[in-house]
């Protein structure tokens, strides 16, 4: 399988799970949601991956492992913040789209 249709599977399938419509190249966002934009990639291996597994495994029971990633020299509200899906869903509710 190409890199571009597992990246157009992951799509279809992340737009059926969050009710969202899949855009893909004809438009500027990946899947559309009235409240969010959601660009979606699909990789083999993440340098964040063991960051996130370090945020988990530190995690106090009760409480949402999330991850923030600072990029030297750029403004803290840029900062980027990665949790897991369930975890994102659980905290959110349900996200279906509302169009």
């Amino acid at each position: 399988m190409t890199n571009r249709q597992r990246g157009k599977n992951i799509e279809r399938a992340l737009a059926k799970k969050l009710g969202c419509k899949r855009v893909g190249i004809l438009g500027s966002e990946d899947l559309q949601h009235s409240v969010f934009s959601f660009e979606v990639k699909s990789r083999r291996a993440f340098v964040a991956s063991s960051w996130m597994l370090q945020a988990i495994r530190n995690c106090p029971e009760g409480k949402c492992p999330a991850l923030i990633v600072h990029v030297h020299g750029r403004d803290h509200n840029n900062d980027f913040v990665i949790m897991k899906m369930s975890d994102f869903e659980a905290w959110l509710g349900e996200i279906k789209n509302e169009d």
